[in-house]
């Protein structure tokens, strides 16, 4: 019978599954969505003016982590959407689940250590690290939620998406579509 939930588990109350589903999802999906759009002004602004200061070495770093940071926080927002949709009740939590099996909450980055790192403009260290932080709270709920692993897409799956920039589009379009 060791398969059998106990009765103690089927009477627990998953706190991040809770506060997803709950009003008091709205602090959280507004500190996602405001974390993308403070990205998405340094970079545009103020980190293009910083970054032509950098040597070579740490404007590739710089590079190559705002992509990281640019892929992280569209992943965060794609999961955000798909709960706000599951909480407003325009999808349905297995709906969900099935599109958010395309969102990818492991977008690491670079170490502290990396060469040119401690050249980084400190704004652009501070976006980099809030957004690890909250990548890491999102994917602790994730796997509250939908269960350990869920967030990792099959090597399988991985090979056949010809292009993540489409694919996020899709990712986007479907927690926005009305039916």
């Amino acid at each position: 019978m060791m398969n059998e939930p106990s009765k103690e588990s089927a009477n627990t109350i998953k706190l991040a599954e809770r506060r997803v589903f709950s009003p008091s999802f709205k602090p959280l999906y507004n500190e996602g969505m405001g974390l993308v759009e403070q990205a998405a002004e340094y970079l545009d602004g103020a980190g293009r003016v910083e970054a032509k200061k950098l040597s070579r070495l740490a404007a590739t770093l710089y590079a190559a982590e705002s992509m990281r940071l640019t892929t992280r926080l569209m992943q965060i927002a794609s999961w955000l959407l798909l709960q706000r949709a599951a909480n407003s009740g325009e999808m349905t939590r297995d709906q969900v689940a099935a599109e958010k099996a395309k969102v990818r909450l492991d977008t690491a980055s670079a170490h502290d250590e990396a060469a040119g790192w401690n050249e980084l403009p400190t704004a652009f260290v501070d976006l980099v690290r809030r957004s690890l932080r909250l990548q890491a709270l999102v994917r602790r709920m994730d796997e509250e939620i939908y269960g350990n692993g869920a967030t990792v897409l099959p090597v399988q799956s991985m090979r056949r998406s010809s292009n993540p920039v489409s694919d996020q589009i899709n990712l986007l379009n479907t927690a926005f579509a009305r039916n």
